[in-house]
């Protein structure tokens, strides 16, 4: 799900709500409590992903504050009819979008300004041995990136493995969630926004 926040600005400059726990319990998700914060500084061309815990699931809501990318999640429940399909919206500062990735999707972006810094809550921490990391361009799950370089891949997801390879969660950790290709104002009205999805 694409959050937008609603933001006011004048010639000051500008002010919003970046995370209200009584409007994302209404409007997002339920039940749900974040463990840790995360931020993330990458140069341009930068991808990093697509990344899952196979055990300690996360969900996490991400943003961006520098720069711009273009975000990636892929379902992995074996039991979603959605199963190995894509969604991918561009963050950036100056959209101020956000992205709610329920645990049992892998999730992952791509850096497409000169530098990009996400920030990031989880619902749970991070356990560096149940981490997992499925190939950027698998081509059976065909995510259509926005860009005409080869991006720059850390040792771990360059090895990462084709979905048909890799550990999936057989039902989801969390089944109480919307599309994530849904894009739904502060106030929980849709937007009709059409993001970028596998078939």
């Amino acid at each position: 799900m694409v959050i937008e926040p609603e933001v006011s600005g004048d010639a000051r400059g500008f002010f919003y709500e970046s995370f209200n726990s009584r409007d994302f319990s209404e409007h997002v998700q339920a039940g749900v409590k974040f463990m840790q914060d995360n931020h993330s500084c990458s140069a341009r061309g930068v991808l990093r992903g697509l990344h899952y815990p196979i055990a300690h699931a996360q969900g996490k809501l991400v943003r961006v504050v520098e720069g711009e990318v273009f975000d990636v999640t892929v379902d992995i429940r074996k039991s979603s009819p959605r199963f190995g399909k894509w969604s991918g919206v561009k963050l950036s500062a100056e959209n101020r979008r956000q992205v709610w990735v329920p645990p049992g999707f892998a999730h992952g972006f791509v850096v497409l300004s000169k530098s990009a810094q996400c920030l990031y809550r989880t619902t749970d921490y991070w356990y560096p041995e149940h981490e997992r990391s499925i190939l950027w361009n698998d081509q059976t799950v065909g995510i259509e990136w926005p860009i005409d370089f080869e991006p720059l891949l850390s040792e771990k997801d360059a090895a990462g493995v084709r979905l048909a390879d890799a550990e999936h969660f057989e039902c989801g950790p969390v089944d109480d969630y919307r599309r994530p290709t849904e894009t739904r104002f502060a106030d929980g009205r849709q937007r009709p926004d059409r993001l970028r999805t596998g078939a």
